[in-house]
């Protein structure tokens, strides 16, 4: 068992957990929208934002990547944790202003609506189809197209199968 303090509490967990997975196992609630126990964990929503402070240094994290180590000191709601995933959300919700499990997430933290220009996409690039096609199904049969704000799900080669 390692050791590893969050929000104050002094607690021992398995070695190889996420901190995600340790606040989790606490009941602390961290919202996500990419994450799933049966896929690895992937970080695109970037709302499961964490404190994380190791050896004298502070920062923000993505708690789904984040492994837990010996004496790590987590802090789930910071001012900063919170000034960042409300912005995490406003961007998501700008990118897909109609989604129901987005908007939802969102007003959890308290955004209910964006300062950004709507896109009106139906995909926030969480990455899970692709992840499912790959890890589980053992397919390659999508994946993300382009690069930057161009970026897309497509078929492999953006050719659909015969």
């Amino acid at each position: 068992m390692i050791n590893v303090t969050i929000n104050d509490q002094k607690v021992a967990i398995e070695p190889g957990k996420s901190v995600l997975e340790a606040c989790q196992g606490l009941g602390i609630r961290i919202p996500t929208l990419c994450h799933h126990k049966a896929l690895g964990p992937y970080g695109a929503c970037r709302l499961c934002l964490v404190e994380v402070e190791e050896r004298g240094r502070t920062r923000i994290q993505a708690s789904c990547l984040y492994p837990a180590r010996e004496g790590l000191i987590v802090r789930t709601e910071t001012e900063a944790v919170i000034k960042t995933r409300r912005i995490m959300a406003e961007l998501l919700l700008a990118r897909c202003p109609t989604s129901e499990k987005v908007k939802s997430v969102a007003a959890e933290i308290g955004v209910t609506a964006s300062r950004f220009p709507e896109k009106n996409e139906d995909c926030i690039l969480c990455g899970m189809c692709v992840r499912v096609c790959f890890e589980r199904m053992k397919r390659g049969a999508i994946d993300f197209g382009s690069r930057g704000n161009r970026r897309t799900v497509a078929p492999a080669y953006d050719r659909r199968s015969p």
